[in-house]
């Protein structure tokens, strides 16, 4: 994304939801949005992410009913929608491993500038597919998917998170191609150099939920993991058990939460990254506690900011509810986009969307009444 928005180009906010996907286009101010949509309205859409390669190419990860887990393709930005010819499918059992279906697409990252029809996607249970043509069909991709020691770290879905174990956080080097990162939950953080032929854990430094061995790849939990664009070799991660970072080539996760009010923690599931200031980043802290209640600590929801690469964190929470709001923020529901001064949205568990035009120091409530949202991603179109 350039470093701003260009005058005769505006902010548009791409919302999958439980029951369908909408579109919100921002005047040049980001104080009035439009709305177009609903698009695939009742259909489960995972995620909703625009080529920033051509910058008119849309690919929704959908789940249609009693149809299956597929995608939709248009590259006219939203006015029609073609389905995939080939949805990522998992290949016959091989191994002795037992065969698996894809229950849902849940993570799409489009390739780099230089492979224009190339697209990653993650799924539920965990795999890690590929398209050369644009979205319109997919193949099993590297070695993970059928490998023994990785589906034996994937675990079973019974094993999973409440709505089913995936894999996510697809990162592609913007300086190499073929160094890739992914994230699975659970399954840990891994890393290709060989452009996915091969994979190694990357989880040295990271916790995990108390009882458990962390030297079990299989019980740790990544919810997001974040690049820095102006410092590729920063990644920031939001894990089930607190928030960390890693400068490369240092192997070793560094838990930067602890500076998180007590009362709050370090645990929850978004994470996003200043397009320009590796050093800024936000998240969105929910209950952890006890049961894992999955709401705002104490009804009182905030994003907190960091500028100092971790070492301290601020609340910001001027004009969010002051109480009794009892929703969160998924992993893929909070993103920024690329304006001077950045903007930052978040869509909710209660379906509200919410945006903030000064790096989130206030927040506007800008769409309200929709289904549970599940992703929002910030493009910028002409």
């Amino acid at each position: 994304m350039n470093s701003q928005t260009p005058a005769d180009s505006h902010v548009a906010l791409l919302v999958a939801t439980r029951k369908g996907a909408w579109l919100y286009h921002a005047d040049p101010a980001r104080s009035s949005w439009r709305v177009d949509g609903p698009h695939f309205l009742g259909h489960i859409i995972n995620h909703l992410v625009l080529d920033p390669r051509d910058g008119r190419t849309l690919l929704a990860a959908a789940s249609t009913g009693h149809l299956g887990p597929t995608l939709f393709r248009s590259t006219d930005f939203g006015k029609s929608w073609a389905e995939a010819t080939r949805p990522p499918a998992f290949g016959p059992a091989t191994n002795g491993l037992p065969g698996r279906s894809v229950k849902q697409t849940f993570w799409l990252t489009p390739g780099p500038a230089g492979e224009p029809g190339v697209w990653y996607a993650g799924t539920s249970p965990q795999g890690l597919f590929r398209s050369e043509d644009g979205g319109m069909s997919w193949s099993p991709f590297s070695v993970i998917n059928d490998d023994p020691q990785y589906r034996e770290w994937m675990g079973t879905e019974q094993d999973g998170t409440p709505d089913g174990p995936k894999l996510h956080s697809i990162i592609v080097d913007p300086r190499d191609p073929a160094h890739l990162y992914i994230a699975m939950s659970g399954g840990g953080v891994h890393e290709s150099l060989d452009g996915g032929r091969s994979f190694a854990p990357l989880v040295e430094g990271m916790e995990v939920v108390e009882g458990f061995d962390p030297n079990s790849i299989a019980f740790h939990d990544p919810h997001c993991i974040r690049l820095c664009p102006a410092k590729p070799d920063r990644l920031y991660q939001q894990n089930h058990c607190g928030i960390y970072r890693l400068d490369r080539p240092a192997t070793r996760w560094q838990r930067i939460g602890r500076g998180m009010p007590a009362e709050v923690g370090d645990i929850g599931f978004p994470m996003v990254v200043h397009p320009r200031d590796p050093d800024s980043a936000w998240v969105f802290p929910m209950d952890g506690t006890q049961v894992w209640p999955r709401t705002s600590p104490g009804g009182r929801p905030a994003v907190y900011a960091t500028r100092d690469g971790g070492e301290s964190w601020q609340r910001q929470d001027h004009g969010l509810p002051a109480g009794q709001a009892w929703w969160t923020v998924k992993r893929q529901a909070m993103c920024a986009d690329g304006e001077a001064e950045v903007g930052l949205y978040f869509g909710t568990t209660s379906g509200e969307l919410w945006a903030s035009r000064d790096e989130g120091r206030s927040w506007d409530c800008i769409a309200r009444h929709l289904p549970e949202i599940y992703a929002v991603e910030a493009a910028t179109l002409p």
